[in-house]
């Protein structure tokens, strides 16, 4: 029996449900006859486990890149570490920025795929693959254009004021562009594989280009074993190098294709309308979601690189730390969304709601975890990536913002990663409108401007989480994303 197939046997040995959705809007507290908790809790663990890999591995890798960036200098010159990390966090935002697109429409991918799972539509799964992947590239070859040209530009917007700094950004940036289409293709592939609840083949392939990253990090940024000695430049290259073996390995995963999913050619890549109907209804809000977000985390570093290069590199510090924690939260968001998807396709709203209540709980208890390891470890782990007292000691401090994030970080990740698999994606666009365009950088302007510095932008990003994770809840406990129908669906 295949791993998704496993994944099949607690929602495909209960009958569909009630096309009358009223009375599936009362709470259901008691699970359906034949179905254990133990039943539900296997099939989110089975789901998160390689996503938590994965995210894990990646940023894992992400941070030794940072560390490698950071000890450019060495003890001796730690100023040179400095100005190499805010060179990698002012390109953050920009390529964020410009992932807005496929981002959003790989939530699309992942939540008619999922319910296509639920009802045992393989040839409208795989037309939604081909379509994912059409838009994918069309969008990402404009932007890709767009980075590479404009990177100087987006580094200075950004806040780069030493001439090093913006020059090594630029470099970065520019880099990046080059491998990125690759990296988003790849990222399509991957949200229809975990829709249908293969999390483990994204995990092997990306861990493998994790793997092949943090090798030719070593080889390129300090000039190893007789390769060129390109510092903050060759780290971005061997990402790149990473990311073309992943897309690799995940296109020929899709081609030979398992017992649902399969990439055929000989199908076509016309435009779909209905599906790209579907795709945009989806999609459109999560991009305006993520174009929102984007929007006031550029005003907030621009906020925080105004406190100059010192501040803005324990800044980056502590944010790639805290992408750390973050992966509990997604990786679980990924078991909320294929759940929530195949379980609403299935019209099992009640299941739907069983899946998403646990999978909150098994969230918070890493989430705690997570926050004991911050406070007691906090500046032994920014003490990681560089050297100087001032970015270990202030560092260290803020970890315990971090910590006190994780249990609303983490049921925010989940709760929205439900609602996004039953298609309620505008609801969590105006959320972000709020807490992330307004909240944030606004509170971040005045604690700063009130001289409270580094500590007062971080006041404004806790702010900002906490008033989000309520929102989210409430949406969710309003059961207004039971009542979401597709244009396919009767």
């Amino acid at each position: 029996m295949s791993a998704n197939t496993k994944l099949q046997t607690t929602l495909d040995k209960l009958p569909y449900g009630d096309e009358n959705l009223s009375d599936d809007l009362k709470v259901t507290k008691m699970l359906p006859e034949g179905v254990t908790s133990k039943e539900l809790y296997r099939d989110i663990i089975r789901i998160a486990w390689p996503s938590f890999v994965e995210l894990l591995l990646t940023q894992l890798a992400s941070m030794v890149d940072l560390m490698m960036v950071g000890s450019m200098g060495g003890k001796a010159h730690p100023e040179i570490g400095t100005q190499a990390l805010a060179a990698v966090g002012l390109t953050t935002q920009p390529k964020f920025l410009l992932m807005t697109a496929f981002v959003a429409m790989n939530t699309g991918v992942t939540a008619l795929i999922a319910r296509n799972r639920g009802t045992n539509e393989k040839n409208q799964a795989n037309l939604v693959v081909r379509q994912g992947l059409l838009f994918t590239f069309c969008a990402t070859v404009v932007l890709s254009i767009l980075g590479y040209l404009f990177a100087r530009p987006m580094v200075i917007f950004m806040g780069s004021t030493e001439d090093i700094v913006t020059r090594w950004a630029s470099q970065y940036l520019q880099i990046q562009m080059i491998g990125f289409l690759s990296f988003a293709l790849t990222s399509t592939i991957t949200a229809a594989l975990r829709a249908v609840g293969d999390s483990k083949t994204s995990m092997i392939y990306n861990l493998i280009a994790n793997l092949v990253n943090v090798v030719f990090n070593w080889l390129l940024i300090y000039g190893n074993l007789g390769f060129p000695k390109l510092g903050v430049a060759g780290a971005s290259l061997a990402t790149v190098i990473g990311q073309i073996v992943a897309f690799i390995m995940a296109f020929v995963v899709i081609v030979r294709g398992n017992d649902f999913l399969k990439l055929e050619f000989k199908l076509g890549f016309n435009p779909d309308k209905i599906v790209l109907g579907n795709m945009i209804h989806i999609g459109l809000p999560a991009m305006v979601e993520q174009l929102l977000m984007r929007a006031g985390m550029i005003i907030f570093a621009k906020t925080v690189a105004s406190l100059g290069t010192t501040a803005y590199a324990t800044h980056q510090v502590c944010m790639n730390i805290q992408a750390l924690s973050f992966m509990t939260g997604q990786a679980f968001a990924v078991s909320a969304t294929t759940m929530m998807g195949q379980s609403l396709g299935k019209k099992r709203t009640d299941m739907a709601q069983a899946y998403c209540s646990r999978t909150r709980k098994v969230g918070l208890a890493f989430s705690l975890i997570l926050a004991a390891i911050f406070i007691l470890f906090g500046g032994e782990i920014v003490g990681l990536y560089n050297s100087d007292p001032g970015i270990i000691r202030i560092g260290g401090q803020i970890m315990l913002f971090v910590a006190f994030l994780q249990p609303f970080q983490s049921s925010q990740f989940i709760i929205a990663g439900g609602l996004r698999g039953a298609g309620d994606t505008r609801a969590t666009a105006i959320f972000t409108f709020i807490t992330v365009l307004l909240v944030r950088p606004i509170v971040a302007i005045v604690l700063v401007k009130f001289g409270l510095g580094l500590y007062g932008a971080w006041a404004a990003l806790a702010t900002d989480q906490i008033l989000r994770s309520a929102l989210v809840l409430q949406r969710y406990n309003s059961g207004k994303w039971k009542l979401i129908k597709l244009k396919s669906e009767k």
